[in-house]
Formats: structure tokens, C-alpha cells, sequence
């Protein structure tokens, strides 16, 4: 056997290998955990037409072409931005080679990890079922990471030791995490008898663009016996597959972006041509809490480097429970007048506004200001943000062209998705295929002109409709065209930046439907929901930060007039540890309302906005479940932990907010949202023995919720 050892003071990885054996990770050392891989699998596993599994089985894993790769070599690399590995891999027989890129942020132990096939052209067995007649080979399925479960050092490996932890997503109905062991998903079967390993698995896949619509690409396997936790994603905004499964000696996992089963995916190499998988990424810590702190410093490194991350403006938009996609000069211009008095930082005018027809939605597309809403022109409407000292912002919906919309016939066809000869369409909705160069130009001209001409400096990108399998219109098949379109508008997304340094983009598809590091990693702010009901969203809000950094997290406030007081502030809370992001009628609330928010933005830019960009997201109360009576999220900074309690027609008492980074020390709890006159204080007294802050919280209370502080 030959290993190499690579990485750096936060983790290293052992590579091992043998003539007659495929390259495999055998141990992962990181922040003084020694782990051991004696279940090997290969670094890579592919399906392509003609080969298969050695074992038959519908999983990612146990492909022939995973089993015959061998090792080529393996070069280093180290810059500003961390370390890089090159592995080579070839099949001699298929006339392949497969170099697998692991990348390492500098100080961060979480890896990222892709693949390049290339079809060299030079088989050793040149009538190999897998080539065609022209030498090409048709790819199905290439994972971007595989590994077994592992163990410690002097541990043996344990499948039922482990829990999976989940996520359910749906439209207004986000961020429902759940947990089960592993025993549970995999049964025991006596399959050693057999001498096969098991063929099935956990498998959780997504279709289309809405790349969270129903799961997330995100999630962690902990095992509290074996002190190990591991947190994976799939960083692509469109479709993916992951799974975990069972075999004799280990739990693996293996995760993929397309695939020809689940996706319609198939991509064909001619002699000389390459594909490279879309990344994944993974981290292996001691615990949960330590998996949590590796992925929140991982999104800080590895995404678009922007002024606003670290300093999160306050953000009021026009939409929710307020005008509702009907913007005019006479309703937009009170409620600047009453954000700009709320201390708002960013005034974004919703759909809607560039509609004359009064169907704001299949006219989307050509994007040129409604003249009968805005009687003497938008600018009047984005001067008086300007001139109140706010950044002017604008929705987008990019990538789709509505069926009404006259850019509909003045494209030329091949900028739009197409599916057996005719375009797709979705809800009324043409699909763009940023593939195209006439579509690209599209783009870049509406939003070059919106900056430039009316100096727009923020966008809300909306994605309300998916394409389902994708387009096959120059493509080996839809899902190929799909993943090029993706790849192309991540491309665009970056060019918007490049030209418009300033630029603020907000990611919005439809709520929370693509909430992917693909898409957190290229965008300031995050949308969480399309959540309308202040009682049902702490839930969504509490767990956003498992999918992003807190400071990205934009979780609507929905204060209005008809609100008792607590029922204003619980609202206020909602987004008080995110992105502070907030609508309403603000011109019609009473002053002692009015005065509530102001107290809200104020607490907002002194406690949480300077420390909101270096925190770390916790979970005191554990993750919520979607109908937890108390829910709470907390934020550890440096010099203080900001920690929202939420009650939802509770029952009161004691709740227990375990701080241990505090143990042993004295311990300063203050109130930050709300205060004053007509709010209750909740009782607050610290266990210094157990590092644990014991909150009482009323009884009978209805929806009631408080934010705190704690300085050691």
C-alpha cells in the first residue's frame, strides 16, 4: 500500500492506494480527532452507459467505473485562499482519467471537493460496451464526494451509532429539520450471510430550480457515542442528489449534482472532452455545535467578498401585508417617508412596478418603468428614497419572461428553455436560457440601465416558477441544458458584481425555494419564506442560519396596527437576530408603534449589526420543530450572546438557555427588544455552576417574545 498525507494545521487526509486497489481517504485528522476510514471507497464513483454497478443496486456508489480507477498521481497547491489538491485517477481499459480538486479554505476545517471526467480517446479495450462507435462515452451519474461514516482512532466503526439530521422544506413551510437514527433508516438484514453488501439507501434528490423546494442539500450525521459529527452539502442551485446507506463494515455517504435516474441527465465526452461534477463540501467535528462553527466560517470565506456582509444594512420592503405587487407614486411615497423616520437603511419597491396592465405577473420581462403607477416617472419615487438617505432598491425576476410580455417575441428563440421542439412554460412564465448570449445581454442591459439611469443600488431577484427536468435545446439532455443554464446564471450573477462593486443583490425564488450555497454564496441577503402568519414564522427564522450565515438571513417582520403590543414586538423579533427586514403599513401604525420600531432599528444597529458578521448561530432549545410552544435562537460573538426566547400561546415557566462558554463566570443579562412602558420584564437569573441562564416566561402570555443579551 502508498499513501500521501495532505492539508494543513486545521485538517489533513490520508490518501491510500495499491496497484490493484482504487485511491481512497483511510484517515481524516482534524482539531485533534484522528479518524479512520477502514470501509474504503473509492474518491469518485461513475455510472455511464454501457458499464454499471459491480453490485446490482440503484445507489451512487459500488459503480464499476469507481471500482477500476486507479491511481495516476497527485500535485499541491497553496495561494491566499488556502490549499489545493489534485488527484489524478484513470480506467486504462475505458480510455478515461478523473482528477478530484479538493479545495481548503486557509483556518478552516471543512474541504470542498469536485470532479473532471475526461474521455482521453485512448482505450486499452477499444470494443468496450461503454464507447461509441466515434470513441465517445455517455456519462449518468458522477458523485462529487464519497466517504464511509468513519470512527476514532481505536474505535471500530458502528452504522447504528449515528443519527441523520434533515430537512423538510415546502413553500411557507421551511427549515423543518427532524432527526433519526440510522438504525431506523437502515435495518438490520444478515447481510454478511450473504456476502453482499445491502442495496439500498437514503436517498433525498431534488428536481428542477427550486433547489430547497422540498429538501435541502444540506445535512449532518452525529453520533454522540463516537464523538463525531458530519455536516455535507451539494453546492448547486439546481438539481442534486445525496444519500447515506448502510453497508457490512460502514454507514457511506455520497452526494451528486444530476443524474440520468432522478434528472433526465446525460452527458456525452467525445475523445478530448471533459465534465466536471458541481462541488461538494464537508466538514467532520467533535460535535454538532463544532459542525455548526466550521460551515458559518466556511460561507464567510468562500463566498463573494462584499462591504455589506459584515455591516447588514436594515432593510424595508414594499411587499408583504402591505402593497402586495400594486406599487404607486401615492402609496410608495408615505411609507418612505415613514421608513427614512425608522432609521431604514435600504427601501426596496416590490413587483409590480413596471406593470400598466394591472397583471403584474405574465407581463414581467422587459422591465421599463409603469408609466400610469409612477404619473411623473419612477424617479420622482427613487429620488425621495435617495434624498432620504436610503439605498433604492428594485425586484427582479431575471430568469423568466412573462407570456405577456412583448420581450416574449422580440428575443429570438433560443434564448428560452425548450423541451421536444417547443418552449416550456410554467404559470404564464417563458423560461430564460442564460446559455444564451442574446439572453445574457438582456440581463446585463436591464440591469446596467436600472443602475445607471435611476441609480438603483440594491435588487431583490425573485424565481418564482421551476423548469422541471430543464431544456434539451442544445444540450445531450434536459438535465444537461438545465445544469449549463445554472452554472451560466451563477456566471452572470458574478459579472453583475465584477462591474457593480456597490451592489447589494438579494436572493428571493419564491421565499426560500433555493437557498443553496451556489446561491448564499453570490448573494448578500437571503430571503427565508413567503411566511405571512407572524405566529407560524419563528420557526422558519430560528432555523434559517443551518442554511446560511445569520447576517444573510432575511426573515420578514410583519408589524401592523391591529397587533396588541406584544404581539408587535414578537413580530420585530422574528428578525431581530438576521438581516433586520421589514414591511408594513408604517404610515398608518400609531406613534407608540412607530416609536417600537424605532427602538427595534436602533437595538438592532448597536447590539447585533456591528457582531451579527463574525457570529455563530446556536441552538439553546435545539433545533424548533414547526410546533414548538417555545422556539429560541441564539448568536455567540466575541464579547456578548444575543438570544431571542419566542412563546406561542405557551405555558410559562422556567426556560432553561444553557451558555457554556459562560460556565463558571459571572454573567450580565440585559433586555434588548422590547423595553419600556407596557412590557413585562421576564426574569432572568444565571446558573454559573451549570452556565446556564434560567429565563421565566409569563404564563397565559399568548405570542410573546424577548431578546437578550449577556456579557460575561
Amino acid at each position: 500500500m502508498q499513501t500521501f498525507t495532505w492539508g494543513n494545521e486545521t485538517l489533513t487526509m490520508t490518501f491510500t492506494w495499491a496497484d490493484d486497489q482504487p485511491v481512497v481517504v483511510s484517515a481524516l485528522n482534524t482539531g485533534g480527532i484522528d479518524v479512520r476510514f477502514e470501509h474504503r471507497l473509492p474518491l469518485v464513483e461513475i455510472l455511464a452507459t454501457g458499464t454499471g454497478h459491480w453490485l446490482a443496486n440503484d445507489r451512487l456508489v459500488h459503480t464499476d467505473i469507481g471500482r477500476a480507477l486507479r491511481y495516476v498521481s497527485h500535485s499541491t497547491d497553496k495561494d491566499s485562499h488556502g490549499d489545493h489538491l489534485d488527484v489524478t485517477l484513470a480506467d486504462v481499459a475505458l480510455g478515461i482519467t478523473v482528477v478530484v480538486h479538493y479545495d481548503l479554505p486557509r483556518a478552516i476545517p471543512m474541504f470542498r471537493v469536485s470532479a473532471t471526467v475526461t474521455n482521453t480517446g485512448n482505450p486499452a479495450v477499444e470494443d468496450s460496451p461503454a464507447l461509441a462507435a466515434d470513441g465517445s462515452i455517455v456519462l449518468e451519474s458522477v458523485t462529487s464526494f464519497v466517504s464511509a461514516f468513519g470512527a476514532p482512532q481505536g474505535t471500530s466503526a458502528d452504522c447504528d451509532a449515528w443519527r441523520l439530521i434533515e430537512c423538510e422544506n415546502d413553500w411557507l413551510g421551511e427549515g423543518r429539520w427532524h432527526e433519526t437514527p440510522t438504525g431506523k433508516l437502515f435495518p438490520r438484514l444478515a447481510q454478511q450471510m450473504t456476502g453482499h453488501n445491502p442495496r439500498g439507501a437514503h436517498s433525498v434528490v431534488n428536481t428542477g430550480t427550486w433547489s430547497t423546494g422540498r429538501h435541502t442539500p444540506l445535512a449532518l450525521l452525529d453520533s454522540r457515542e463516537l464523538g463525531l459529527t458530519w455536516l455535507f452539502q451539494i453546492e448547486h442551485n439546481a438539481a442534486w442528489r445525496w444519500e447515506v446507506g448502510r453497508d457490512t463494515e460502514d454507514g457511506y455517504l455520497a452526494l451528486s449534482g444530476p443524474t440520468n435516474v432522478n434528472h433526465d441527465w446525460a452527458k456525452r465526452l467525445a475523445p478530448g472532452e471533459s465534465f466536471t461534477t458541481v462541488p461538494a463540501s464537508a466538514t467532520l467535528a467533535a460535535d454538532f455545535d463544532g459542525a455548526i462553527a466550521n460551515v458559518t466560517a466556511y460561507r464567510r470565506a468562500m463566498r463573494i467578498e462584499k462591504a455589506d456582509n459584515e455591516h447588514p444594512r436594515v432593510i424595508f420592503n414594499d411587499y408583504m401585508n402591505t402593497i402586495n405587487g400594486d406599487p404607486t407614486t401615492d402609496k410608495l411615497l408615505p411609507l418612505i417617508r415613514g421608513a427614512a423616520e425608522s432609521g431604514i437603511e435600504i427601501f426596496c419597491i416590490d413587483a409590480g412596478w413596471y406593470d400598466d396592465t394591472g397583471d403584474w405577473w405574465p407581463s414581467v420581462g422587459e422591465w421599463m418603468p409603469s408609466k400610469k403607477r409612477f404619473p411623473n416617472g419612477i424617479t420622482e419615487v427613487i429620488g425621495a428614497i435617495r434624498d432620504a438617505g436610503m439605498i433604492a432598491g428594485l425586484w427582479l425576476e431575471p430568469e423568466v419572461i412573462g407570456v405577456k410580455s412583448p420581450m416574449a417575441e422580440s428575443l429570438p428563440d433560443s434564448a428560452f428553455f425548450h423541451r421536444y421542439g417547443r418552449r416550456v412554460v410554467e404559470q404564464e412564465r417563458y423560461l430564460l436560457d442564460l446559455r444564451d448570449p442574446a439572453a445574457r445581454q438582456h440581463l446585463d442591459d436591464t440591469v446596467d440601465r436600472l443602475i445607471d439611469d435611476y441609480g438603483v443600488g440594491y435588487f431583490k431577484f425573485d424565481y418564482n416558477v421551476s423548469p422541471d427536468a430543464g431544456t434539451d435545446f442544445n444540450a445531450d439532455s434536459a438535465g444537461d441544458g438545465l445544469l449549463g443554464h445554472n452554472r451560466a446564471y451563477s456566471a452572470w450573477i458574478e459579472g453583475l458584481h465584477r462591474r457593480h462593486p456597490g451592489l447589494i443583490i438579494e436572493n428571493c425564488s419564491s421565499g426560500g425555494m433555493r437557498m443553496d450555497f451556489a446561491q448564499t454564496s453570490r448573494f448578500q441577503v437571503q430571503s427565508t419564506s413567503d411566511q405571512q402568519d407572524f405566529r407560524l414564522y419563528p420557526a422558519i427564522a430560528a432555523a434559517a442560519p443551518m442554511l446560511m450565515t445569520p447576517e444573510q438571513a432575511g426573515s420578514w417582520a410583519y408589524p401592523n396596527a391591529q397587533n396588541t403590543p406584544e404581539e408587535f414586538a414578537f413580530n420585530l423579533n422574528t428578525t431581530f437576530l438576521g438581516r433586520f427586514f421589514l414591511s408594513g403599513y408604517i404610515n398608518r401604525m400609531s406613534e407608540a408603534q412607530r416609536a417600537l420600531i424605532v427602538q427595534a432599528v436602533e437595538a438592532y444597529k448597536t447590539h447585533v449589526q456591528p457582531v451579527i458578521g463574525s457570529a455563530v448561530p446556536f441552538w439553546p432549545l435545539g433545533l424548533p420543530d414547526w410546533d414548538d410552544k417555545v422556539i429560541a435562537l441564539g448568536l455567540r460573538a466575541s464579547d456578548r450572546t444575543l438570544v431571542t426566547v419566542w412563546s406561542r400561546e405557551g405555558d410559562g415557566g422556567d426556560v432553561a438557555l444553557p451558555l457554556p462558554w459562560f460556565h463558571g463566570s459571572a454573567v450580565q443579562a440585559e433586555t434588548l427588544l422590547p423595553v419600556g412602558d407596557g412590557f413585562t420584564d421576564w426574569p432572568v437569573r444565571w446558573d454559573a455552576d451549570a452556565g446556564t441562564a434560567i429565563v421565566g416566561v409569563p404564563a397565559d402570555g399568548g405570542y410573546i417574545s424577548r431578546t437578550f443579551e449577556f456579557r460575561a
